[in-house]
Parts: C-alpha cells; sequence; structure tokens
C-alpha cells in the first residue's frame, strides 16, 4: 500500500523505546522525515542510531512546559514544520485510586494532557495551513474499560480522548485528523513493569502474572512494538483521510467492551 508519506514531516513523543520507538520506526520506514523526543538525550540519540534514516534525536519532558516549548521551537527550526504530531507521554506508576496526592495529580495532569495540548495548539496552524495533519494520541485500553491498579491513567487519558474528539470535528474541513490508538498488552519495558506490580500485589510470580494476561488475550500473545506503529503508519497515510475523531484498537481483541 502507498501510504503516500514520503517527504513528510512527523513529530514523536516518547520514542526512546516502546511503543513510540515503534511508531518512530515504521514512519521512518515509509519515508517521514522524523524528529524524535524524549526525557533524555541520551534515549534519544540511542534510538535515532538504532532507527537510522536520518531521524534527530531531541529531549523533551512532558512535564515541564519550558522543555515543551523549546521542543516544539527547536523541531520547527530543524523541520521547517510537522505534518504529522504523534503525542505519547510516559505512563504514571501503578496504583488504586484511593489516596494518591493532589500533587500527584496535578503532575500527572500536566505531563498527560496539558503540555500534550500545548504542542499539538503550537504545530495545529501549519497543518491548517498546508491542507494536512495528523495528530495521534497513544492513550490506553483503559478509556474503555479500566484497568485495576492503573488509576491514574484510567483518569487522565480519556480526557485527551475527548479534546481529540472534539478538536477533529473544529479541523476536519482543514485536512486534519485527529485520532487515538489503544493499546493492549503490547511487548514493551513498561508492560514488564505492570505485570511486575502486579505480581507483588497478588503474591504471584511474574511469569504468572503474564501467563494469565495472555490467557485473556483471544490472539494468545503480547502484541509488538512493530504491529502497534503500523497500526499509527496507517492513521498518519493520505488512506485514512476520511478517519478522525476515532480510536483504533490495537490489542489482540483483548477488549470486549464496546
Amino acid at each position: 500500500m502507498d501510504t503516500g508519506l514520503t517527504g513528510k514531516r512527523a513529530l514523536v513523543l516518547g520514542a526512546s523505546k516502546g511503543l513510540g520507538f515503534g511508531i518512530a520506526q515504521g514512519l521512518a520506514d515509509e519515508g517521514v522525515r522524523v524528529a524524535i523526543a524524549s526525557r533524555t538525550m541520551d534515549g534519544s540519540k540511542a534510538a535515532a542510531e538504532k532507527i537510522g534514516k536520518g531521524v534527530l534525536p531531541f529531549i523533551c519532558d512532558t512535564g515541564k512546559a519550558d522543555q515543551v516549548d523549546a521542543l516544539v521551537r527547536d523541531v520547527t527550526a530543524a523541520l521547517g514544520g510537522v505534518d504529522i504530531l504523534i503525542l505519547n507521554s510516559g505512563g504514571p506508576p501503578p496504583g488504586k485510586a484511593q489516596g494518591v496526592s493532589s500533587d500527584q495529580w496535578r503532575n500527572s495532569f500536566e505531563a498527560m494532557f496539558v503540555n500534550l495540548v500545548r504542542i499539538a495548539d503550537q504545530m495545529l496552524p501549519g497543518m491548517i495551513e498546508r491542507k494536512f495533519g495528523r495528530i495521534i494520541s497513544v492513550i490506553s485500553s483503559g478509556v474503555i474499560q479500566p484497568i485495576p491498579n492503573l488509576a491514574i491513567s484510567n483518569a487522565i487519558r480519556p480526557a485527551l480522548v475527548g479534546w481529540g474528539k472534539t478538536l477533529a470535528a473544529e479541523v476536519a474541513s482543514s485536512g486534519v485528523t485527529v485520532n487515538a490508538i489503544a493499546p493492549g498488552r503490547i511487548a514493551t519495558d513498561r508492560l514488564k513493569q505492570l505485570d511486575a506490580a502486579n505480581a507483588e500485589r497478588t503474591g504471584r510470580s511474574i511469569e504468572d502474572v503474564a501467563t494469565a494476561a495472555r490467557g485473556g488475550i483471544p490472539a494468545g500473545r503480547y502484541g509488538e512494538i512493530e504491529e502497534f506503529g503500523a497500526a499509527a503508519v496507517f492513521l498518519a497515510s493520505e488512506k485514512a483521510s476520511f478517519m478522525t475523531g476515532s480510536i483504533l484498537r490495537v490489542d489482540g481483541g483483548q477488549i470486549s467492551a464496546t
């Protein structure tokens, strides 16, 4: 399939590893000029070197507004603008809904919502002017079916969905689409962390937790980051120009809720 992405420009957040890395790699393979960002320059440089294809590394902690603004400025200077924006923030620590401090709620909301929207607001005018843009938020299956012991994520990620659906209607006539991808259990370091936390919480071994989790996935396995990246590449492509305001699930059939 010709994605029509050759020569387009993309910024992928949280791309030093995991889901963001898979997306950045998939876009670069399609001829996209990719800028990646992560919390450390060393992480971004290592990921850029691994992907190759002229990927540009940047640093950005989405919890810090000054770094967010610097990222927008530096990426715009390097690429001349962005056609594809991947909003991917790190996940908050696992835990219950009870007893979360007000500071933790505020900090997580800034990093997982406020500053992602801040980046999008700054990148949108160029997309609208060029009559082409793709904003894709990496969310969680917890927005559809809350995940036990992930209270902060379950509470905040839906805000990004509501914002995206509202924005999608506002910019659709300008050739800009706004969608979200909901990963199921994709084999990443983050998933290992969650399996370990669940093992500690329930008194089981990590392997028992992982085996039980795979048993609840109709596909019978964890997904790969390349599979997740391929879904993002499709949403970014010209072929997906009539898809907007949607949530695309990549979960092996795990979530049965509508």
